[in-house]
C-alpha cells in the first residue's frame, strides 16, 4: 500500500504556494495525492491516507514540539488560520465523499448504462464583413458543410451575412447565414472549408454558461468522460465525469456489466423553465442512438433481477425515449422527451446525477424519479456540507428500494 501523510502534503502545498483560495488549494492537494497514486500504484498497491485526529500525543508529552513552526506562522502575514480551515474542510470532504462508496450500492446483477457522446470544440469566434464580432455556438453539425448554431453579436445576423474566420496557410475560411429557426441560425461554410479541421484549430470547449471564465487547455479533456467516443455534443454528460479507470476496474471485478448509448447533448440542456405551466415548456431536440445491443443487455438485466442504472439524465432520457410498453427497442433519431413529476418510468431503476440548477428541466427529471421530501433533504444536506453543484460538481445516487426512492 501507499501510505500518505495527508496533513504533510497539505502543509507543504500551502507553505510552498502561499495560496488561500479554497478551490485552488483543494485542487492542488487532491492532485498531489493523485500524482503519488499514479506513480507508485503499480509497485505498491492502493493509497491509504493517514489523517490526523484531534489528539496529538507528541504535543501533549513534548510541549515544545513544533513550537517554533507555530511561532513562525503567527509572525507571518499569511493567513494560516484560513489555510487550516480549508485543510480540515478538504479532509472532511475526503472522508465523506470518497468515490468508492458508490461500489457499495451497486450489485453484480446490475447494468450501468453510459452516454458515450464526445464534446466537440463548438464555440467559434468570427467577424462580419462590416467588422462586427460574432460568437458562434454550434448546436449540431449537419450534412453539406452546414451547421445549426446560436449566434451572439451586437446586431442580429440576417440571411446573407458572411462570417469570416482567422486565415490559415493563406486561406480565409468563411460561412454564410442562410436562415433562422427559433433560437438557431443555419450556417453554410464554403465548400473549401474543412469544418472538422477548423473546429480543432479555432474551436473552444463550450463550457456551461454558469462557469464564468474562458475555457482553458485542460478543459478539452477535463470536460470529457473517459469513455467519450462519438463526437457531436456541445455539453458533457457530466455525471460520467465521476467515473475513472479505477472505478471501472472495481466495478468489473465486482461483476457489473456496462452498456453504452449516445445522446448528443445540446445547449438547450441549460435552458431554464420560464413558464408557470410545465406543459407549455418547449423542449429542445437532441439526436439519440440506442442500438440493439443495449436493448438486449437491458432485457437480460431485467430477467436476472438486476437494476438498470442510468449514469446521468441524458442516459435516462435516451432509455425512456426508446421505451415502448416497458420494453426497450432500438431507436435512432431525435428526442424532445420532457420528464417531469407524474412521469411513469419504464426502464430506469436508479441513476447517478449531479446537483442541478433550480428551474431546470434536469431538476424536474430528478424530481419525477424521487419523492419531494427526499430530494429536498438531499439538496439541503448538499448545501450544508458545501457540496459542489453543476457540471464540475458532486453527484448523488438515487435508487428505488421496494418501490421507495432513496438518495
Amino acid at each position: 500500500m501507499i501510505l500518505i501523510d495527508f496533513s504533510g502534503i497539505a502543509i507543504a502545498t500551502i507553505a510552498v504556494n502561499k495560496v488561500n483560495d479554497e478551490g485552488m488549494l483543494r485542487h492542488m492537494m487532491l492532485n498531489s495525492i493523485r500524482m503519488y497514486r499514479t506513480k507508485f500504484k503499480k509497485d505498491y498497491g492502493e493509497v491509504v491516507l493517514a489523517i490526523d485526529s484531534g489528539n496529538n500525543w507528541r504535543r501533549n508529552y513534548f510541549p515544545q514540539y513544533k513550537a517554533n513552526r507555530r511561532k513562525g506562522r503567527e509572525e507571518s502575514e499569511f493567513d494560516w488560520g484560513e489555510a487550516f480551515r480549508i485543510l480540515h474542510l478538504v479532509q472532511e470532504e475526503i472522508k465523506e465523499n470518497f468515490p468508492d462508496q458508490l461500489l457499495d450500492f451497486i450489485q453484480p446483477e446490475d447494468l450501468l448504462v453510459f452516454n458515450n457522446t464526445r464534446v466537440i470544440p463548438a464555440r467559434l469566434f468570427a467577424t462580419k464583413e462590416s467588422g462586427g464580432k460574432v460568437e458562434i455556438l454550434i448546436e449540431r453539425v449537419l450534412d453539406n458543410n452546414k451547421v445549426m448554431a446560436q449566434l451572439r453579436a451586437n446586431k442580429s445576423s440576417k440571411p446573407g451575412t458572411r462570417l469570416v474566420f482567422p486565415a490559415h496557410n493563406g486561406f480565409i475560411p468563411s460561412a454564410e447565414v442562410e436562415g433562422r429557426e427559433n433560437a438557431f441560425f443555419l450556417l453554410k461554410f464554403e465548400a473549401d472549408v474543412d469544418l472538422p479541421a477548423l473546429l480543432v484549430r479555432e474551436g473552444h470547449t463550450p463550457l456551461p454558461p454558469y462557469i464564468k471564465r474562458s475555457d482553458e487547455e485542460v478543459d478539452s479533456e477535463r470536460y470529457q468522460t473517459i469513455y467519450a467516443e462519438r463526437e457531436g455534443a456541445v455539453a458533457a454528460p457530466t455525471a460520467g465525469l465521476h467515473f475513472d479507470e479505477d472505478i471501472f476496474s472495481a466495478l468489473r471485478d465486482k461483476g457489473v456489466e456496462f452498456a453504452y448509448l449516445t445522446l448528443h447533448v445540446g445547449a438547450g440542456t441549460f435552458q431554464p423553465i420560464r413558464v408557470d405551466n410545465v406543459l407549455e415548456h418547449q423542449m429542445h431536440k437532441e439526436l439519440v442512438d440506442v442500438d440493439e445491443q443495449v436493448c438486449c443487455q437491458v432485457e437480460a438485466c431485467k430477467r436476472r433481477g438486476g437494476r438498470v442504472i442510468a449514469i446521468g439524465t441524458t442516459t435516462v432520457r435516451s432509455l425512456e425515449s426508446a421505451a415502448k410498453n416497458s420494453k426497450l427497442e432500438p431507436f435512432h433519431g431525435e428526442t424532445d422527451i420532457f420528464i417531469y413529476p407524474g412521469y411513469d418510468f419504464q426502464i430506469v431503476d436508479a441513476m447517478v446525477t449531479n446537483f442541478h440548477l433550480s428551474e431546470s428541466t434536469l431538476l424536474m427529471l430528478v424530481s419525477a424519479f424521487s419523492e419531494r421530501e427526499m430530494l429536498l433533504n438531499a439538496y439541503n444536506e448538499a448545501v450544508k456540507q458545501k457540496y459542489r453543484f453543476y457540471s464540475y460538481g458532486d453527484a448523488m445516487f438515487i435508487y428505488h428500494s421496494r418501490g421507495v426512492p432513496r438518495a
